[in-house]
C-alpha cells in the first residue's frame, strides 16, 4: 500500500482549465505520493467547463477524490431533471458557458426542453452520468471535506444534502467541531477580504479564491497547511 505524503485540496475551478493545469504543475502533483481532493464546481462561468470536468475525471481515475458542488447540482437538475425552471436558474449562474463548451446554446436547449425533444450529445451525457454519482462529502480521522460546509445543528446523516452544497453563514458562524472542515463555495474574499486561503479560528478552512471572478485558484496542503495559488 502506498504511503500518502500530502493531502492536496482544490475547489471551484469553474471552467478555468489553464489555471487548474498551472496549479497542478505548481504544486508538483505526484499521484504516487499525493492524495488530491477536488471539492466541486468544475463547471460554469469560465472558458472551458468541459475540459475541467474531463480533467477531474482523469485525475479521479488515477486516485483523486472528487466531490459534487452546487453548480454540478444545478446542471444535473436542469439537464437530467429536464426542468425549465432549473434550466433558467442554472443559466443565471453560468450554465450557458458550460453548454457552449459542449457545442450547445442555452437558447436551443431551452427550446428543445420546452418542446420535449431535448437530446444531449453522448459526451455531455457521459459527463452528466459521472456528475450524478459524485459524493457530497468525505470524512477522515481529522478532516471533513465538503463543497460548502455542514449544518452545525444537525448530525451528518440527518442533514439535507442541499446543505452540503449551499450553506454559508450558519456554518461559518456556528461550527465548533473537533474535525477541521475544508470547504469551497464561498469566495474567501467574503470571509477575510483576501483571495488567499481562509483559516478560521473555529476549525474551518475556506479555499475558494474566486478565480473566475478575478481572484486566484488556491490549493491547500495538509497536514502542513502550506498554501499555493495561481
Amino acid at each position: 500500500m502506498q504511503t500518502v505524503k500530502r493531502l492536496l485540496v482544490i475547489s471551484d475551478m469553474h471552467g478555468q482549465i489553464d489555471a487548474f493545469n498551472a496549479l497542478l504543475e505548481k504544486i508538483n502533483f505526484n499521484m504516487e505520493e499525493d492524495l488530491l481532493f477536488l471539492l466541486g464546481d468544475y463547471v460554469d462561468r469560465g472558458q472551458n467547463p468541459k475540459a475541467v470536468v474531463q480533467k477531474a475525471r482523469e485525475l479521479e481515475s488515477k486516485g483523486a477524490i472528487t466531490l459534487k458542488g452546487n453548480h454540478e447540482d444545478m446542471m444535473e437538475k436542469a439537464l437530467i431533471g429536464k426542468s425549465l425552471q432549473a434550466l433558467s436558474h442554472w443559466a443565471a449562474n453560468g450554465g450557458a458557458q458550460t453548454l457552449s463548451s459542449y457545442g450547445l446554446s442555452i437558447e436551443n436547449v431551452y427550446k428543445e426542453l420546452k418542446e420535449g425533444s431535448l437530446t444531449l450529445p453522448d459526451e455531455l451525457q457521459d459527463d452528466l452520468n459521472w456528475i450524478q454519482q459524485l459524493n457530497m462529502y468525505v470524512e477522515t480521522e481529522h478532516y471533513f471535506f465538503v463543497h460548502a460546509g455542514i449544518d452545525p445543528e444537525k448530525k451528518i446523516d440527518e442533514t439535507d444534502p442541499e446543505t452540503f452544497l449551499w450553506i454559508r453563514t450558519p456554518f461559518f458562524e456556528g461550527y465548533h467541531g473537533e474535525k477541521t472542515v475544508i470547504f469551497g463555495h464561498t469566495p474567501t474574499m467574503n470571509l477575510h477580504e483576501s483571495s488567499a486561503i481562509f483559516f478560521g479560528d473555529n476549525n474551518i478552512i475556506g479555499i475558494d479564491g474566486g478565480c473566475v471572478f478575478g481572484g486566484q485558484l488556491n490549493c491547500l496542503e495538509l497536514p502542513s497547511k502550506a498554501t499555493y495559488s495561481v
